[in-house]
């Protein structure tokens, strides 16, 4: 296979990576062959798959908007994926050009190319790293020079934490990043699951091929998704269906008569 122009020289273009599948997904053109299979192997199965994936970004759109009306201006997004249409500096600075944003990922395509559409932009920065090891990522040059941790940060992990098994110990990684942040502050989360009795046996089976072919995936209910957010205050509505969370129209509010797979929410750290 060619290499395409903005791929870096190490990638493996037969080996398929949770960044560029996502791209795909999201209609993005930064994906390989391989990433594609998978996803159209995936999609034959279970096809709410790609309008999973929209939903998952249409709620980081409207956290970011919503944290803006109440005067935020600094962002860091865990896992932040390929760029594409609305990001969260673009949606930032068209209200505020001063606003901040530091972009991380471990995927070295999704990292290549955020520095590269980023370039000349002084308050977006991109760090390659494992957003796992909170305690790398918040002491690395990048988040310390552009952030300013006396004031409100919002932490987004948008479909990010069903690739982080209870072994991994999501708590203890959220808790990383809380610890660290000023009262006042913000974590956004969505993560992919079902309410108990949900997942039917063909989401089981598009499951296991994505698994097979990409990563383990850790799918949780409400009432998990509820216990990520120890030490903040939940925000109205709470957590909900993707679709549910501060819907802007009638297609959301259709989405949600069904058992829409994935869950939202925004938490306040506490003032205390």
């Amino acid at each position: 296979m060619e290499r395409p122009s903005w791929a870096p020289g190490d990638i493996d273009l037969e080996r398929p990576s949770v960044a560029r599948v996502w791209d795909y997904l999201l209609g993005g053109a930064h994906n390989f062959a391989v990433d594609r299979e998978v996803a159209q192997k995936t999609l034959e199965m279970m096809p709410e798959v790609r309008g999973g994936a929209l939903q998952h970004r249409a709620f980081l759109r409207r956290a970011v908007r919503y944290l803006l009306a109440r005067g935020v201006r600094q962002f860091i997004d865990l896992g932040s994926g390929i760029p594409t249409v609305g990001n969260v500096h673009e949606i930032a600075q068209a209200v505020d050009p001063a606003a901040r944003v530091v972009y991380v990922d471990l995927d070295p395509v999704a990292v290549a190319h955020s520095r590269s559409l980023l370039e000349g932009n002084e308050r977006v920065t991109v760090l390659q790293a494992d957003v796992r090891d909170s305690v790398s990522v918040l002491a690395s040059p990048e988040v310390n020079d552009l952030l300013d941790f006396r004031e409100p940060i919002a932490v987004l992990m948008i479909a990010l934490l069903h690739f982080v098994s209870d072994e991994e110990d999501p708590l203890g990684i959220i808790a990383g990043y809380r610890d660290r942040l000023a009262p006042g502050s913000y974590l956004a989360l969505s993560q992919s699951g079902f309410e108990a009795g949900e997942e039917t046996p063909e989401i089981r089976a598009a499951r296991s091929v994505y698994e097979r072919s990409v990563t383990r995936t850790t799918l949780r209910d409400s009432a998990q998704v509820n216990k990520l957010f120890e030490g903040f205050d939940l925000v109205e509505p709470g957590v909900v269906r993707l679709p549910e969370w501060h819907p802007e129209g009638p297609d959301d509010e259709g989405i949600v008569a069904r058992a829409f797979p994935g869950f939202a929410g925004l938490g306040r750290k506490a003032q205390r």
